[in-house]
């Protein structure tokens, strides 16, 4: 679901808040990109938030959004959905944690969970194969609850 209002400016407070405690900066354009996140009903590419960013604003470069992304990224307030090759904006940023997300088909939306248990699962099963995770994120792919009212 897309933050809007308050909701969104206490996420970027929040946001703002993390980055100090880890002595890192949320630049304005950092800024811009995680309020795109945020606020859009889906994840989205690189170019669609530089043309998001490109709205009233000066021609922006695509590096620009790339290291903004980088950024939220290293500091855990946004996710990357490697199927979709999208970003969006990470529901609980105050710690890290592993995880996963439930894509829908039909609407395009992602939920993002945070089930420790799923996280301990794979990884326990990972380890007996010998196999080192360097980013354990799981997506789900299916239909959403409302699209399937929707669509029975």
């Amino acid at each position: 679901m897309p933050t809007t209002g308050n909701a969104l400016e206490q996420v970027l407070k929040q946001a703002e808040a993390l980055c100090r405690q880890r002595g890192v900066r949320l630049t304005p354009q950092r800024r811009r990109v995680l309020a795109i996140l945020c606020a859009a009903e889906r994840p989205l590419g690189a170019y669609e938030i530089l043309e998001s960013m490109r709205e009233g604003a000066r021609a922006l470069a695509p590096p620009t959004v790339y290291r903004a992304l980088d950024f939220l990224l290293e500091q855990g307030l946004a996710h990357k959905i490697e199927s979709l090759h999208a970003f969006v904006g990470c529901t609980h940023p105050e710690h890290p944690h592993a995880s996963q997300f439930l894509i829908c088909t039909e609407c395009g939306r992602v939920t993002e969970l945070e089930d420790a248990t799923i996280a301990q699962s794979l990884m326990l099963a990972a380890g007996e194969t010998g196999f080192r995770p360097s980013r354990p994120v799981v997506e789900l792919i299916g239909t959403c609850a409302d699209c399937v009212l929707k669509h029975p």
